[in-house]
């Protein structure tokens, strides 16, 4: 089969996609970056959680050893817990040494600390590679992989990397040229099996690396899984980009065809998904695909991952970012697998970047969801992403997918299960601000927002049917008035807020009133706080009573022409970066490692009522 560059493949997207069959997007939303969310509506229930925060003050484990560059996850499910292995430099991208990391979770919100699953390589000094002038010398491979985890057919878990080779600046780990793909097996008990190299590189071999080939194990079975793994064209088109580009068991070789991901329809065919929305269909599940692969028609995406895969109620579903930037991660549904018809926000947020580095670009990138072969416990698409190539997160996706509510919320969560207590909230939970349901100091159960961290914040959202006219009533029990920050707003389906009202550092309460802010009263350490809200978009007017003290008619800062959402959150609106930020940060910010005293926020219910 011939092969056509990217760029070729592009231009002949046009002039292709009328005439075959193909997945594209059909919708008409599309994503504005000039907003971290990209103003677009909540897939309702998404929970997204982080699982390792960098930190090079702290070389322990809980930072994966202080290495700030941490980048690629990859996630899997079996035997009741959750697999995620990334790739982690002590500082940028390509830049040795390299080492891969692994998490484990039995719920997906609480996570261990990661554990080195491959660890650093030495490169026998004097190597050296095709298509660049340089030499190692006391040099460490750096990892570049795209698959993480396979599950053989008799239920044994496989672990994989990969070893590149980077000899300077500029050099490409993975090129084709680089040493080889490793395996290990991960058993029941958490412990690790031996590595192996499961397939080299050109210029290797079982003589010139370090550890033996797969076939020298005395291990029958786990012989027998690799071999499995190399039998199965659709699992080896994931290793193209890195592999030996004369490599026989890849079966469509194009190095511009990069992090493929898949799934299947109903009639046996396999939809293939690539960077930059690339996409074709394979009759015989990858040994030959249908059509070179074409940009998606209408698909918005850039060079980072997209995900395809099949929900557990019969449709389909891809993740990714859908502009040139890396930044808003968003989903789209399919009930045939070809035709995608909207766009859903999943994560809208971007964090600081700590901390520079070479290729860290920024906001919630490389998505990906249970591979090889995996089954959600839940029902629900479990995703996971690097921010910023710094820091891990999860996501949990509600299945069905769902944007829209018809009733108002009625939570007393001091009554409510705590398992299903947020089930139709949106939570965004960084491991220095989490959002959970816990025990309030007086022993009843609340929504916990808490923040010791000076480069983010927690939030908790809920999407309200839309209305023009609306009260709204919740309690909240600060445990501290001199620190801290909760910030509570009313915003429309695009995350356009016209009300924001704060419960500031000093104890004062106020509102924003168009340039400037209005105190309409204070709140108290570890007393109970009740805000009662009632507005009118049409006449866009509000009031707002404390603990039964009413402040007058207040006015929207902003015109909304109804109201969709109800937002808590422990800082203030963040719009750096946008759009024209320069792309790469080589800078550090200040006390990047350093932590504030902690605010916690105890929300015992939150009730609305739509008025119109």
């Amino acid at each position: 089969m011939n092969k056509i560059p990217v760029l070729g493949a592009l231009l002949m997207c046009g002039m292709q996609s009328a005439a075959q069959d193909t997945v594209r997007y059909v919708g008409t939303t599309l994503s504005n970056v000039d907003y971290h969310h990209g103003q677009l509506s909540l897939a309702i229930g998404v929970h997204n959680i982080q699982t390792m925060r960098a930190n090079r003050n702290i070389k322990d484990s809980t930072t994966g050893f202080g290495w700030t560059y941490n980048h690629a996850p990859m996630l899997t499910y079996w035997n009741n817990t959750f697999f995620m292995e990334y790739l982690s430099n002590p500082v940028g991208e390509h830049i040795p040494p390299g080492q891969s990391l692994l998490q484990t979770s039995k719920d997906g919100y609480t996570w261990t600390a990661p554990v080195i699953v491959f660890p650093e390589y030495k490169i026998p000094d004097g190597t050296t590679k095709e298509g660049y002038n340089g030499v190692a010398k006391d040099l460490t491979s750096v990892m570049h992989q795209r698959m993480g985890f396979y599950i053989s057919n008799k239920g044994r878990l496989l672990a994989f990397a990969y070893y590149g080779l980077v000899l300077g600046p500029k050099d490409d780990p993975n090129d084709g040229n680089g040493i080889g793909r490793v395996v290990r097996e991960i058993y029941k008990d958490g412990s690790f099996g031996p590595i192996y190299f499961i397939r080299y590189n050109h210029a290797f071999n079982a003589r010139n690396t370090s550890y033996p080939f797969f076939e020298k194990s005395k291990d029958k079975g786990f012989v027998e899984a690799c071999k499995e793994v190399l039998s199965n064209t659709l699992l080896l088109q994931q290793w193209s980009e890195e592999a030996d580009r004369k490599d026989p068991l890849i079966a469509l070789k194009n190095e511009n065809y990069k992090a493929f991901s898949y799934y299947e329809l109903p009639d046996g065919r396999t939809v293939g998904l690539w960077k930059l929305a690339l996409t074709s269909i394979s009759p015989d599940k990858g040994k030959t695909w249908l059509y070179n692969p074409v940009r998606a028609p209408h698909f918005v995406n850039s060079n980072a991952k997209i995900w395809g895969q099949r929900t557990s109620d019969g449709k389909y579903i891809t993740v990714y970012n859908p502009s040139e930037f890396r930044w808003p991660l968003a989903l789209s549904v399919s009930d045939d697998g070809l035709n995608y018809k909207n766009l859903l926000l999943v994560n809208g947020e971007i964090t600081s970047m700590r901390y520079g580095g070479n290729y860290k670009s920024y906001g919630p990138q490389y998505v990906r969801g249970l591979e090889g072969g995996a089954k959600s416990p839940d029902g629900n698409c479990w995703i996971t992403y690097s921010m910023n190539k710094e820091d891990i997160w999860v996501s949990k996706i509600p299945i069905p997918v769902k944007d829209k509510v018809e009733t108002d919320v009625n939570d007393d969560f001091t009554k409510l299960p705590a398992a299903s207590a947020l089930k139709e909230w949106n939570i965004y939970s960084p491991l220095w601000a989490p959002v959970a349901i816990e025990k309030a100091p007086d022993g009843t159960q609340a929504l916990a927002i808490k923040d010791k961290d000076p480069f983010d914040y927690g939030k908790a959202e809920h999407v309200l049917p839309a209305a023009k006219k609306m009260t709204a009533t919740f309690t909240v029990v600060p445990q501290q008035d001199d620190h801290g920050n909760l910030n509570v707003e009313f915003q429309d389906a695009k995350g356009n807020a016209g009300i924001r009202l704060v419960l500031d550092s000093t104890g004062n309460i106020y509102v924003k009133a168009g340039y400037r802010n209005r105190n309409i009263g204070k709140y108290k350490k570890g007393e109970s706080c009740e805000i009662s809200i009632s507005l009118n978009t049409s006449a866009r007017f509000y009031t707002v009573s404390v603990n039964g003290r009413q402040s007058g008619n207040q006015i929207f800062f902003a015109p909304l022409e109804n109201v969709q959402r109800l937002v808590f959150r422990t800082g203030d609106v963040r719009r750096f970066p946008d759009a024209d930020t320069p792309t790469d940060q080589m800078y550090d910010l200040p006390n990047a490692g350093a932590q504030t005293k902690e605010a916690v926020w105890y929300i015992k219910s939150v009730k609305t009522k739509s008025l119109n």
